[in-house]
């Protein structure tokens, strides 16, 4: 009886630190690439409809990114809402060129080789 509560306890254990880790790990930017940009225009507006008629924008951006070793590649991304103008980002990237999330970085926070180029 008592190895059955021990089993069942540890059971549980596992599945709550399971849920922990679903709830807090981003899978979007685990071991993914970084690459950095300058916002410097207004994304392109792509209008879609929604079943209710209720209408969402997504703003495309396709700009010149760098890594942290200074090697540029263009990259092709979307936001929700258009991005503000000389905000900094660093991308994350997966399979060459799939821009899964993004984070507003300050410029002091960008790699010393991506300072460099982007001024």
């Amino acid at each position: 009886m008592k190895q059955a509560f021990l089993g069942i306890g540890a059971l549980l254990m596992l599945f709550i630190a399971g849920l922990i880790v679903l709830i807090t790990v981003d899978f979007n930017r685990l071991n993914k690439d970084a690459y950095y940009v300058q916002i410097t225009a207004d994304g392109e507006a792509e209008e879609h409809k929604a079943d209710n008629g209720e209408i969402f924008t997504t703003y495309w951006y396709e700009l010149p990114a760098l890594n942290d070793k200074g090697e540029e590649k263009i990259l092709k991304f979307s936001a929700q809402k258009n991005l503000r103008q000389d905000a900094y980002l660093q991308l994350y990237v997966k399979k060459e060129s799939e821009v899964t999330s993004y984070d507003e970085i300050q410029f002091n926070k960008l790699p010393v080789k991506v300072q460099k180029q982007i001024k």
